[in-house]
């Protein structure tokens, strides 16, 4: 039986995961499609451009990642001192680069007063978005929602654009990571997209 994400993630194990989205019904998320020719080439970057806008809002690293025909990889690192050492406004500033937050985050992060009896349920929330900074659901999540709403777009659909939720692998040891890494920037050479990792 499936084990609930959270149960899967252990920062005391490790900070080091790979994961994986694949597409459904013969969706592309790269490359071209020889039936009808067209090229999904310009997906890559979407992809690869908010990969590096989720490191910068994220306390989660990318240690690596291959963007293929109808699937991706990422390892990731998480980065829990990092999210630990940012200051309450630090945590709502990083949240609100991609989310609205709440009226009280707004007010909070404008920098208005905050009245006394507001500041459990501010400290709560602060909290929360703490714990979601570091989250690999929540970077997938970020990830994959908009790359989906602008293929569906592009593609005139509506519906599912990733076979159901990512998969996610502990890596335990030093010597895992490193050959997930490998495998992972091996990925394209395999698929002859790429002659060497370098492309």
């Amino acid at each position: 039986m499936p084990r609930p994400r959270s149960a899967q993630v252990s920062l005391e194990d490790t900070p080091f995961y790979h994961c994986v989205s694949r597409t459904v019904r013969r969706a592309f998320l790269c490359g071209i499609d020889h039936y009808s020719g067209q090229s999904f080439e310009h997906r890559r970057d979407w992809v690869e451009q908010r990969l590096l806008r989720l490191s910068r809002v994220f306390a989660i690293d990318i240690a690596a990642y291959a963007v293929m025909s109808n699937h991706l990889h990422v390892v990731l690192r998480i980065d829990a001192d990092t999210a630990q050492a940012w200051s309450p406004i630090e945590v709502v500033h990083q949240w609100h680069q991609l989310f609205k937050g709440t009226l009280l985050t707004q007010k909070f992060a404008k920098g208005e007063p905050v009245a006394g009896y507001e500041l459990d349920s501010l400290n709560d929330t602060i909290a929360e978005y703490r714990r979601r900074l570091i989250d690999v659901s929540w970077f997938m999540r970020a990830l994959n929602e908009p790359i989906a709403r602008q293929a569906n777009k592009e593609d005139n659909c509506t519906g599912r654009f990733w076979e159901g939720r990512f998969k996610s692998q502990a890596l335990l040891d030093e010597a895992a990571v490193l050959a997930c890494m490998t495998y992972v920037d091996l990925n394209p050479v395999r698929a002859q997209m790429a002659a060497t990792p370098e492309q």
